[in-house]
């Protein structure tokens, strides 16, 4: 029953905090710092975001930081995607976390950085350049928290400063994602067919996981710096004055996500599980784009290796013409996960997002994981 409560409390609060965030229709078409929106991560993104619910470690700062909660002992995470191959762009990411000795809690911090390549330098007496370039600066840092609430509840919270700037203009905000994850394991009904040849289906021991996450509530943008003064006459006169351009403030991409998720144990055996195939389904109502279904399928063998592949539908995104975005609904994914000793493990993943036009989104993952017993 107090789990029960704690769940319903949380849930009420991420739900209104979105609705306040979400509902305001003078925001629609006026977004900045889209790059809060991107993935960088290569397991949740071969399930094409669907997996909110059972998302864990350091990935669960991008989806839902409930998950975070998940770690048991030390995490390190790095991941590197091509983004949009043809673009020249690339985000590298690292992430730490670590569970709290002696406490239910986990603490993490996790690093986004886009590179974007040399850009050249213009002006309105040289708009073809040769004046040498200048390097934009994109990072994200997150600093999170995951507690859980015995073996099934797990609530997090995570502070994020996100920041852009050329050579003559900057910006810096503040944003909050909260999440929750719940998990319970259906033994009770379904351990008494474990070794019955009358209905072996019903013997399969599956969880079931639901998760509900808002991300990127926080301050409004604005961009300052001597790029948004300009030199000029004013009237005619024979002098020139320098003129400061007000920027206009710009909200945060935020979102609601709510997703669900069903393991099926496909070993007959009683305590064997060593195959094992993830459903997952999540919906997320965007404030910055369309809001999309996300539909995901894992297989895992051992824990070892994993097959991932889902789909991201939104309005339009099966017509070129209608679609609002580079991306077109598929993604894939595999993980390689080895012992190392008995309390170790580490992980590489990939994941690939078709794309049209440019030639996808590719991305290369390096976990490893230590435990605390």
């Amino acid at each position: 029953m107090r789990n029960k409560i704690i769940l319903a409390i949380t849930a009420l609060f991420i739900t209104g905090a979105a609705k306040a965030q979400l509902s305001a229709p003078a925001r629609t078409g006026q977004f900045g710092f889209t790059q809060l929106m991107v993935n960088g991560w290569a397991q949740s993104s071969g399930m094409g975001n669907s997996n909110s619910s059972g998302v864990t470690g350091i990935e669960s700062f991008h989806w839902n930081i409930a998950g975070l909660g998940k770690v048991n002992g030390t995490e390190l995470a790095f991941s590197r995607s091509a983004w949009l191959v043809g673009t020249g762009i690339n985000i590298n990411s690292f992430g730490f976390a670590q569970a709290l000795a002696g406490d239910k809690g986990v603490i993490g911090m996790s690093v986004s950085s886009f590179s974007l390549g040399q850009i050249p330098i213009t002006t309105y007496d040289q708009p073809d350049g040769g004046i040498g370039t200048y390097k934009p600066s994109i990072s994200n840092i997150n600093l999170g928290y995951a507690y859980n609430f015995g073996d099934k509840i797990s609530a997090g919270i995570n502070f994020k400063l996100a920041s852009e700037s050329t050579p003559d203009i900057r910006v810096g905000v503040f944003a909050i994602d909260a999440g929750l994850q719940y998990a319970d394991l259906l033994t009770k009904k379904t351990v008494k067919y474990m070794n019955s040849d009358q209905n072996p289906a019903a013997g399969r021991e599956a969880d079931i996981r639901f998760g509900v996450s808002i991300k990127n509530l926080g301050t409004d943008a604005k961009y300052t710096g001597d790029g948004l003064a300009a030199k000029s006459n004013i009237d005619g006169k024979s002098y020139t004055q320098t003129t400061s351009q007000r920027a206009d403030k710009t909200p945060l991409p935020s979102f609601l996500n709510v997703g669900v998720a069903y393991d099926f144990r496909l070993d007959r055996e009683k305590d064997k599980y060593w195959h094992r195939l993830t459903s997952a389904l999540s919906f997320t109502n965007n404030s910055a784009a369309p809001n999309q279904t996300a539909f995901g399928l894992e297989y895992a063998y051992r824990e070892m290796l994993m097959l991932r592949a889902g789909y991201n539908y939104e309005k339009g995104i099966l017509d070129y013409e209608t679609r609002n975005n580079a991306y077109t609904g598929m993604n894939m994914g595999a993980t390689v996960q080895l012992p190392i000793g008995k309390t170790s493990r580490i992980g590489v993943d990939y994941s690939y997002r078709s794309t049209n036009p440019f030639n996808g989104t590719h991305t290369f993952g390096l976990r490893i994981m230590i435990d605390s017993n």
